[in-house]
């Protein structure tokens, strides 16, 4: 008897741990293609995308120390301070720990605003949470620009 009881147990822990295996998968699938859809619409100025997949208190820091917060960005989408040719990842990973995602991937920004015309690579690591209503982009952390001998070492 309590070799029948033994095995369910283990049974039971096999398909807990194999939901969690798909659960784990799906979710990056559904990060990922979120956040592929979050460049895509910074790069399209597309606000209210953004606002849906922005957290009300999300907070970028740029590779310089400087920090921008969701009116920052949806500020500067609405005003299209910044047109882009270009705001593509490659390399892009997702890790899933419970509620929480990190993607990190390698952005080509190609563009022009005000100032200047900019054609740059960087890498950046985005953080997504679990909600109620969803995953939402919490934390963006992006690097300085990298040189071209940067990328010749990937």
């Amino acid at each position: 008897m309590k070799f029948f009881a033994h095995l369910a147990v283990a049974l039971g822990l096999a398909f807990v741990g194999l939901s969690a295996l798909a659960a784990s998968a799906d979710d990056r699938a559904v990060v990922a293609a979120l956040d592929t859809e979050y460049q895509a619409a910074v790069k399209n100025n597309d606000v209210a995308t953004m606002d849906r997949i922005l957290a009300e208190d999300f907070v970028l820091v740029t590779g310089k120390g400087k920090s921008y917060n969701k009116a920052d960005l949806l500020h500067a989408a609405r005003e299209k301070s910044e047109t882009y040719e270009h705001q593509e990842d490659t390399n892009q990973t997702v890790r899933v720990y419970g509620d929480t995602a990190v993607v990190t991937a390698l952005l080509w920004i190609k563009g022009k605003n005000k100032a200047a015309a900019y054609d740059y690579k960087l890498w950046f690591s985005d953080t997504y949470a679990r909600t109620p209503h969803g995953w939402r982009y919490v934390f963006g952390q992006a690097s300085t620009r990298l040189a071209p001998e940067d990328l010749a070492q990937k």
